[in-house]
């Protein structure tokens, strides 16, 4: 049952895989657009990228995660490349910051077109084949061998995370029920604090024997 569970994962990933396409956006003149993405631990990231001209305009591009450590920059981006490994579990952050190099100019917009991709998706297998001399099949083989492995991983991420809701949402009850414990102690205890006081009252105005 886990196998044909397993089987169907891996399929339903290659056709997800099958179906990625590039985003593309408009970046204004002396603007400031930025995407981000979760990534796991030990997971190649690499993009493609190329923007539209432009003239007297000049593009920053930064690959930042969330610590500030620049995994990829260029100070005129027009069309390139990048590439790096995660180390921990993060969030990078891919920001285009247009500028205009003379303000007497009147900008335009400029078209950016992004090709990210990540585990599986980023390796190439062709390069691969050729280094190592695999057969197409073996190839094929190697890439649900990787697919595998990344959707385990997720699994197994998944399956953390939740432990980790569980023992929260456990704890969090735990104090819930606690701090109404606590509220309903003293609420009687306010309660019978009322009526031996009215009472000692009623009795020193002789209301009651």
């Amino acid at each position: 049952m886990n196998f044909v569970a397993t089987l169907l994962c891996v399929l339903l990933a290659l056709l997800a895989t099958d179906g990625v396409e590039c985003i593309s956006f408009m970046l204004p003149p002396n603007v400031k657009k930025c995407l981000k993405e979760e990534i796991h631990k030990d997971v190649l990231v690499t993009g493609d990228y190329k923007l539209s001209e432009a003239p007297g305009h000049k593009t920053l591009l930064h690959v930042t995660d969330t610590k500030g450590h620049i995994l990829y920059t260029k100070d005129e981006a027009q069309e390139g490349k990048f590439a790096f490994t995660s180390d921990n579990f993060d969030v990078f952050e891919i920001c285009f910051h247009d500028k205009m190099m003379h303000g007497g100019m009147r900008g335009v917009e400029r078209e950016v077109t992004l090709d990210v991709k990540r585990g599986v998706e980023a390796k190439s297998y062709e390069e691969l084949a050729k280094s190592e001399k695999l057969k197409p099949m073996e190839i094929e083989l190697r890439r649900l061998e990787d697919l595998s492995e990344a959707i385990l991983n997720d699994f197994a991420y998944m399956k953390e995370r939740e432990e980790q809701m569980r023992d929260t949402n456990e704890s969090t009850n735990s104090r819930v029920l606690y701090f109404s414990i606590f509220s309903m102690v003293c609420l009687l205890s306010l309660a019978t604090w009322q009526v031996f006081y009215l009472r000692r009252y009623f009795k020193s105005k002789k209301l009651i024997e």
